[in-house]
């Protein structure tokens, strides 16, 4: 999927992402829970159409931008997460 919605706790999250190899990209925003499934489907036929191909690029490009990661500890390991810039711990959401 690639716009969806993610509850947790008590907030909804709606999360947008895309493959961009060899990374992830995602952004989420807190809002209240809506119907997503026009948006996902639209954003999966634009992905088809074009192959992947700008996908790919934005990710080759991405491997020589990324200057900050953090690792996430889980249940199952170490997980690195890679970012553009250094998130900010303070923000409101």
């Amino acid at each position: 999927m690639s716009n969806f919605n993610w509850p947790a706790g008590r907030s909804n999250y709606e999360i947008l992402r895309t493959g961009c190899f060899p990374y992830i990209k995602y952004h989420c925003s807190r809002k209240p829970p809506e119907d997503l499934h026009l948006s996902d489907t639209f954003m999966r036929i634009i992905k088809i159409v074009n192959f992947g191909i700008p996908c790919l690029l934005y990710g080759l490009a991405a491997t020589q931008l990324i200057r900050h990661e953090e690792i996430v500890l889980t249940k199952k390991g170490s997980v690195t997460i890679y970012f553009l810039l250094p998130e900010d711990k303070g923000a409101r959401f």
